[in-house]
């Protein structure tokens, strides 16, 4: 007679009673902590109808937080894009000396409070800072200025395009450039024609959450913006000075804004993990024997 078999210890879960319970807590808190207050938002700001909605939109201070906003996610999308492509080759296809030490510095703004890393703004750029006394006689204005706002920005949101990038470069390794250069083709042809399409879906979900952070981000940008009315507030910023003025209709119609967009980021986040993007989608290319090394070997 063969050896009866060892059963599996249960897991937490396995019984229907428990399942439905798990999934009927996360269904609430999840009500509770992210529907509710997005339906709160958009109830509030058309709670005295669409004239005044549109009002509130209109009205230039608001017009010109959100000119402010898309400027600096115009110019702090691309060249985090182009950080964190540059940052994803460097460290995915060469070796080098102080290769960890950039994987480090990499992730700082996931480790500083975005408020600390606008104080360490005004310590370099402010006029008491290390480069604020040049930048003074020279007359250009860093602080409290659109300059100002584009550095926070992009300090906070420097990691995104590189940690989706990173990983699944890795696991592709080298073996496509390193054919397609014995074939002749130019760095910027390898670039173009074999390294982009295998990682256009994972670039653009990090560009679509770098843009998404940067048009949302308060705690950096309110501290080197100055908070100037119609002049420096991007769109957060503007939504706590109207909260602060007691219009609450016009604070909540000016977050339905920044509610769209997270709505907007939501879907094309999911649609991007369908195709394979993200850290937690399957590399297209990843070898059948693990993960691989930067070198394009087996690890």
């Amino acid at each position: 007679m063969s050896a009866p078999s060892r059963r599996k210890p249960p897991r937490v879960g396995d019984s229907p009673a428990i399942r439905r319970m798990l999934i009927a807590s996360v269904l609430v808190v999840g009500a509770i902590l992210v529907l509710a207050p997005l339906v709160v938002i958009l109830y509030q700001a058309f709670s005295r109808g669409i004239d005044y909605f549109a009002e509130a939109i209109v009205h230039p201070d608001t017009r010109h937080a959100i000119w402010l906003t898309a400027a600096t996610a115009l110019i702090a999308v691309p060249i985090n894009t182009a950080f964190g492509i540059a940052a994803a080759w460097a460290i995915t296809k060469f070796e080098f000396r102080g290769r960890r030490f950039l994987l480090v510095v990499i992730e700082i703004p996931f480790s500083i409070s975005p408020i600390v890393a606008g104080v360490a703004y005004l310590f370099v750029y402010g006029l008491q800072g290390l480069f604020g006394p040049a930048l003074d006689a020279a007359g250009v204005k860093v602080l409290f200025a659109l300059p100002g706002i584009v550095l926070a920005s992009m300090f906070v949101t420097a990691p995104f395009v590189a940690r989706e990038l990173i990983p699944l470069m890795q696991a592709q390794g080298r073996d496509l450039e390193e054919a397609a250069t014995s074939l002749g083709a130019s760095g910027w042809r390898t670039f173009f024609s074999v390294t982009l399409p295998n990682i256009r879906w994972a670039l653009l979900y990090g560009v679509v959450l770098t843009n998404a952070r940067v048009m949302g981000e308060f705690g950096a940008v309110s501290v080197v913006s100055g908070n100037i009315r119609g002049q420096t507030n991007t769109l957060p910023l503007h939504i706590e000075l109207l909260y602060h003025d007691y219009n609450t209709v016009g604070a909540f119609a000016a977050a339905s804004i920044l509610t769209v967009l997270a709505i907007v980021t939501i879907v094309a986040k999911v649609l991007l993990e369908r195709q394979g993007a993200g850290r937690g989608g399957r590399p297209a290319l990843a070898s059948p024997q693990g993960p691989v090394s930067p070198q394009g070997n087996p690890s």
